[in-house]
């Protein structure tokens, strides 16, 4: 038996998911390619990383109005990649790289907490 007839909306908000996400990927390269056509002069630095936080905004914001779960990984790169962004546009120099990599550190200590959280609430019912 297929999925499809196991869990019919589950293959389509799967479905919808990937369209948003192939959306997403598409807005980001067009930013790119928009903003190397354009003189470094009169991009404002910071301009592709405030860009890429709104694709990933956007992209959570499509999914929460079509009720499919939101990527909180998305959502804190979108978070850092605005932080930075308006730094970068202020001339504040943040290193990208360790934030990042504490980010997701942290996030793959703490995730076992929560994984094991919702295994013991699935037992009880």
């Amino acid at each position: 038996m297929s999925n499809e007839m196991i869990h019919p909306q589950a293959s389509k908000e799967e479905a919808l998911n990937k369209r948003f996400e192939n959306i997403g990927w598409g807005l980001f390269m067009i930013m790119i390619g928009g903003l190397w056509l354009i003189p470094d002069q009169i991009v404002p630095e910071g301009t592709w990383m405030i860009g890429t936080a709104f694709i990933l905004f956007g992209l959570n914001i499509a999914r929460h109005l079509n009720n499919i779960p939101m990527s909180w990984f998305s959502l804190i790169l979108g978070g850092i990649a605005l932080v930075l962004g308006i730094s970068d546009f202020f001339k504040v120099d943040l290193p990208f790289f360790p934030i990042l990599l504490i980010i997701i550190g942290a996030k793959l200590l703490i995730q076992p907490l929560f994984d094991k959280g919702s295994k013991e609430n699935k037992s009880i019912q």
